[in-house]
């Protein structure tokens, strides 16, 4: 049977780079005349080193990270750093200030409660999370040890078009689902974490990029695994790592500078977007649910208005090839992710599909 790809316009896990995929199904029996799967090595053999080292290399030059900053790779995800951000940030005084303008920054918000106090900032709960806040809304607390958001909202479809000033306190965002996609002035964060499924590589890990100033400040009865310290300390290398998905992370990387690096990346990720904004602005039939000044280039959120046809329009997009439409439980309605793999023609042949629909089911 021939092999047929679909575009996948799941949130994550998400669509990888072909060629990324492509070079993994050459080396995944033999990784480099090794005679082994890159799955079936030791983390700590010298092979296996020079991937993890020229990984973590390939990422700060993406980056542009600073020798300020280190990168760690933890396992568990984002939710996993909800824990690890207060745990080893909240230091003395126990006080923290998070924007919650989406799911994911609410249930951090929630599980840092844990910890210490959290004082809730600013929140976009009053409109359903369809915009993002002005500076001049956040309402800062004198002396917290951090401030925390995220910079997308992969649900609702909303991202932040500016950095909050925090009046000093370090910023700590997360960036799960942006990463990559735009240049970020990383010298002007304290942490940035990212679960790596939606713009990076397969699920399993965090990467992390973490103020070495910050580091060994932790609550007493943080974990060893969750100690940001303990992993600069061993360069991420305290247990096994999730050693292939650094590797598939690496050959991500890889691609991405294929295509002129995060700048270029960036480029042709907002011609995506604009593809499919402006036929739903044009639209008589579909309209976005973010509002146009917080919409999010990678996550765009839309509906008919009619919880039938929004159904009916997911069944018939997949029989199109068109895969993962259909929003989250909390919101419904439907939901293109348009990662950095995602390429042009995807979102041509989705809107293409969308006048299909339209013209099928005008009133």
């Amino acid at each position: 049977m021939a092999n047929k790809r679909v575009y996948n316009f799941s949130s994550g896990p998400s669509m990888l780079p072909l060629p990324a995929l492509e070079k993994a199904a050459t080396e995944m029996t033999n990784f480099k005349d090794s005679g082994m799967s890159v799955m079936e090595m030791s983390h700590r053999g010298k092979t296996y080193l020079s991937i993890f080292d020229e990984t973590k290399a390939r990422l700060k030059t993406a980056l542009n990270v600073p020798d300020t900053h280190e990168i760690i790779f933890m396992q568990g995800g984002a939710t996993f750093q909800f824990s690890a951000v207060p745990l080893n940030l909240m230091g003395e005084n126990g006080v923290a200030d998070y924007a919650v303008t989406g799911n994911f920054s609410s249930l951090a918000a929630k599980e840092a409660k844990k910890y210490g106090t959290v004082n809730i900032a600013v929140s976009s709960e009053d409109r359903n999370n369809t915009y993002i806040p002005t500076q001049e809304q956040i309402t800062l607390t004198q002396g917290a040890s951090y401030f925390h958001y995220c910079a997308n909202n992969t649900i609702y479809g909303t991202e932040w078009k500016y950095i909050p000033d925090t009046n000093g306190a370090p910023l700590v965002c997360d960036m799960s689902s942006n990463i990559l996609s735009k240049p970020v002035d990383v010298s002007k964060y304290g942490l940035i974490y990212a679960g790596v499924q939606k713009n990076m590589g397969p699920a399993g890990m965090a990467a992390v990029i973490i103020d070495k100033a910050l580091a060994g400040k932790e609550l007493p009865f943080t974990p060893k695994c969750m100690s940001y310290k303990s992993t600069i300390d061993s360069d991420s290398m305290a247990n096994t790592p999730p050693a292939y998905t650094i590797y598939m992370l690496g050959l991500v990387l890889e691609w991405l500078e294929t295509q002129g690096g995060v700048a270029a990346i960036e480029k042709i990720n907002v011609a995506k977007a604009k593809l499919l904004y402006d036929f739903i602005d044009e639209s008589a039939l579909f309209s976005g649910c973010a509002e146009p000044e917080a919409r999010s280039i990678m996550n765009v959120t839309f509906t008919t208005g009619s919880d039938e046809l929004d159904a009916a329009f997911c069944k018939e997009a997949t029989a199109k090839g068109l895969e993962t439409l259909k929003g989250h439980r909390l919101v419904n309605k439907m939901r293109a992710s348009i990662y950095n793999a995602m390429p042009v023609e995807g979102v041509a042949a989705l809107v293409d599909f969308m006048k299909e629909f339209e013209t099928k089911n005008k009133a």
